[in-house]
């Protein structure tokens, strides 16, 4: 065997987890979700910058003012979902450097001093660390529901500032009756690598 993880964590993880379009109303929990970050923030991203920002939306007012940004085909997911959670990038993430990468502090202002650099190392590390979130999920025994079919400047303007970029929204929960597409198919591994 070429994989150390048990077979059983690598299909609750990647082979039998599945995109979720439904959920039972079993809630999620606090708990839960902590148990997530905690286990996910260990996933590395350049510098060990950390610019990834979660809004939970709990309430039925903010779940409501949510709803009205999502493309109609996500409208009744996100609604009826037990979690949603908005997923953006901290443009201003190298702030924290110094505490994060303290084996090189001076990378604050070496290579983040100018805002359009900073923004593209947000969205790329905040998406790494997206990807871990929904890998943690899974690990918590749920299912998520990514999406990118939103309006993402009312999102920002709605929920969070000019320093954060909305990046995915995700559904969150126990898989409810009929949740997933059949299985799409995969690239081969002979399609996708190469050898030089």
């Amino acid at each position: 065997m070429s994989l150390v993880l048990d077979p059983a964590a690598q299909d609750l993880l990647f082979r039998e987890a599945r995109t979720a379009n439904t959920f039972t109303d079993e809630p999620v929990t606090e708990e839960q979700v902590q148990a997530i970050y905690d286990l996910v923030k260990f996933g590395p991203t350049a510098f060990n910058q950390t610019p990834l920002r979660i809004t939970l939306v709990r309430s039925a007012e903010a779940r409501e003012r949510l709803v009205r940004h999502m493309a109609e085909g996500n409208q009744a997911k996100t609604a009826s979902a037990p979690l949603v959670a908005i997923l953006s990038a901290d443009n201003e993430f190298h702030e924290e450097l110094p505490t994060l990468f303290p084996a090189f502090p001076q990378a604050r202002d070496l290579f983040f001093a100018e805002r359009p650099a900073r923004e593209g190392s947000a969205t790329l590390n905040a998406a790494l660390q997206a990807a871990y979130f929904i890998v943690g999920i899974r690990a918590a025994g749920l299912a998520a529901g990514p999406m990118t079919g939103f309006d993402a400047e009312g999102i920002r303007k709605e929920f969070l500032d000019d320093d954060h970029t909305p990046l995915i929204v995700v559904n969150i929960g126990k898989p409810g009756e009929g949740a997933s597409y059949p299985r799409s198919p995969r690239l081969s591994y002979e399609q996708v690598v190469t050898t030089v």
